[in-house]
């Protein structure tokens, strides 16, 4: 059974009826209405902390979805769960792919930018400067990017932009 037509919460349950009333109405392909519905039950699982489930239903979206844009985000979601288990490496290869599909995400750019800043962090406190400015360095490249598409949205990033000297614009918005 979907995790859709389990999920106990009412708002969610609510949410989940009224979305597909939406999804059967609209003329949409098939294909792609099959492919909401893995992201809806991906989403779903990701909030519950359940990443295997969230990431198998991800995977099907994938394979049914052809909007770029769609794509994107799927990828993206795909991306924080593999922050949030560690797993750098593979996070930033999925935040890749989602930006290749979407371009214009500065929620990828921003969390791309927070792996390369912990990074810095890392080598400061282990005594190795230069590296950690590398990183640093790295961040704000990733960040810049991300105030510029998304002005005033991540106020924190500016200020650490500023703070650090890693600013090249003066103002964002």
């Amino acid at each position: 059974m979907p995790r859709s037509q389990r999920n106990d919460n009412f708002i969610d349950k609510s949410f989940t009826v009224m979305a597909d009333l939406i999804v059967k109405l609209l003329p949409i392909d098939p294909k792609a209405k099959e492919a909401y519905v893995y992201y809806r039950d991906g989403l779903s699982a990701q909030n519950d902390g359940d990443y295997a489930e969230a990431l198998d239903n991800y995977e099907e979206a994938l394979r049914l979805e052809e909007n770029a844009i769609d794509r994107g985000e799927i990828l993206k979601n795909m991306a924080i769960i593999f922050m949030s288990t560690g797993e750098e490496e593979k996070a930033l290869d999925y935040y890749r792919q989602s930006l290749d599909a979407n371009p214009n995400s500065p929620s990828c750019l921003k969390n791309m930018g927070l792996i390369f800043e912990k990074r810095g962090r890392i080598a400061a406190e282990n005594g190795d400067q230069d590296t950690a400015d590398r990183w640093f360095d790295e961040a704000a490249d990733f960040w810049t990017k991300a105030v510029k598409l998304y002005p005033g949205g991540y106020l924190d990033i500016e200020n650490w932009l500023k703070s650090s000297g890693r600013s090249n614009v003066d103002v964002y918005f």
